[in-house]
């Protein structure tokens, strides 16, 4: 069995739009048959795979090269086709706030910040970590620089991948036509005509319930953008 984990809470709307434009709404009880999703999944993968062998963009290293032979590869490729996949759903945790709050740690972090990053001695890197099969307690481990930036090179996604992906009526492909389908089946106001005139921090503190420029330290100051910052102060 292969299982393949992605880490992320990315929302898939449980409703669907015919090609004839009818809104049908999903089950509670019911969302993805996901034995049909694993095999989907497998194939598509293993398509991709294959192209790219083709197209010999494909790098093999280490005990792996062995691979760059066709048919060592094409039997690789069998073996996984005989294989069950497994893919797992489950419902968003708590509420959509929640998710929010969920993929923000992702899209503004990088993969280790600077304060978990204890000393840097000649070629070594010393650094923070949790202990997972010690009970998550705190310890530190020292690496090489170049084990350092190896580990940390494995975290930046190659080309044509993202960190945040989105599904169906989400899909990058499909939003602008499809949601501005959803919201006249569902008489859903345009957000362009509820918020017309606001700036983007107006609509997020709208959107949040608070003002998001207000210093979390003080509760009085409020925080601007650099650029808006330096435009004031231009003559």
């Amino acid at each position: 069995m292969v299982c393949f984990k992605f880490d992320t809470e990315s929302p898939v709307p449980l409703v669907s739009v015919t090609k004839l434009g009818k809104w049908i709404q999903g089950s509670k009880k019911f969302f993805i048959p996901v034995k049909v999703l694993s095999k989907m999944f497998r194939g598509k993968f293993l398509y991709y795979l294959k192209r790219l062998y083709k197209e010999e963009k494909l790098k093999f290293y280490g005990n792996n090269a062995r691979y760059e032979d066709a048919s060592t590869f094409n039997k690789l490729i069998d073996e996984c086709y005989h294989i069950n996949w497994y893919s797992y759903t489950k419902k968003t945790f708590s509420h959509p706030l929640a998710v929010i709050k969920y993929l923000g740690r992702y899209t503004n972090r990088i993969a280790i910040s600077n304060n978990r990053i204890v000393s840097i001695k000649g070629d070594d890197v010393t650094i923070k970590v949790k202990d997972y099969k010690n009970d998550n307690k705190a310890s530190s481990v020292t690496l090489k620089g170049v084990e350092f930036i190896r580990r940390f090179l494995m975290h930046v996604l190659p080309k044509g991948f993202v960190k945040i992906r989105y599904y169906g009526l989400l899909a990058n492909r499909n939003k602008k036509t499809k949601l501005s389908l959803c919201k006249c089946l569902t008489n859903t106001p345009l957000i362009t005509t509820k918020f017309k005139g606001l700036s983007t921090i107006e609509i997020v503190s709208f959107i949040v319930g608070k003002d998001v420029t207000l210093c979390p330290e003080c509760n009085i100051g409020h925080l601007f953008l650099k650029s808006t910052i330096q435009s004031r102060a231009s003559p």
